[in-house]
């Protein structure tokens, strides 16, 4: 059964010359329950974009995003921040933790969207992803890594139906990508959660038994006029 579906979805934006670029286009694709996919593709060619209109943060100009049976396509900005925080987890590339909070703090915020903070279950992501005793550590006295590990603990707060990852390990060094990755698949199988990992790194894309060519999958045709 899939958990992700799309149709004919297309993005365009104004060109400084008056005419516009369309920067996707997309016929089909699928994800089902539970499946791990990466997402190839070269830098700057839609795959954030893509992410966005799926979790719902940018709208698409046509087509439609089925997500657990749900048209995100057809849902107003409100209804798209409830499907969001209630079956859909993110994890950025920068990973857009607040400064002005504990890793327990970041974890229980991503939680309030949803079904409402659950420090237990924020403590115990935390303690799976080693960090039991930096949850009371803001961002800026975590490494790279650990900052990684509470942005993937935050993603995961909601027990989301599917992941996104955008270019998580692009901010790490070899041997850190390697350890956040295996996070990443682990903590995913063992909530249950499908995965859509976007990623250029070569490394990183050979670990995946699925693997989408995004340059093949986006048939957008640049500048229209």
């Amino acid at each position: 059964m899939a958990i992700l579906t799309i149709k004919n979805i297309s993005k365009r934006y104004p060109s400084p010359d008056g005419g516009v670029v369309e920067v996707l286009r997309v016929s089909r694709f699928e994800l089902e329950a539970g499946q791990e996919m990466a997402l190839a593709g070269s830098s700057g060619s839609g795959k954030t974009t893509l992410l966005h209109i799926i979790a719902g943060i940018l709208q698409s100009d046509g087509g439609e995003v089925q997500l657990d049976g749900t048209n995100v396509t057809a849902l107003s900005e409100g209804q798209r921040d409830v499907l969001r925080a209630n079956s859909l987890g993110y994890v950025y590339q920068t990973f857009n933790l607040l400064g002005g909070y504990s890793a327990l703090e970041n974890v229980m915020l991503g939680m309030a969207f949803g079904a409402g903070p659950d420090r237990g279950f924020a403590k115990l992501l935390l303690t799976r992803l080693g960090l039991e005793n930096r949850m009371n550590h803001r961002p800026h006295q975590l490494s790279v890594g650990q900052q990684q590990r509470v942005a993937l603990a935050r993603a995961l707060a909601n027990r989301p139906k599917l992941v996104l990852a955008d270019e998580p390990t692009g901010n790490l060094d070899p041997e850190s990508a390697q350890e956040a990755l295996g996070l990443i698949r682990s903590m995913c199988q063992e909530t249950g959660a499908a995965l859509l990992l976007v990623s250029h790194d070569p490394r990183i894309l050979e670990q995946f038994e699925h693997v989408q060519d995004f340059d093949v999958l986006n048939r957008a045709g640049g500048l229209l006029k």
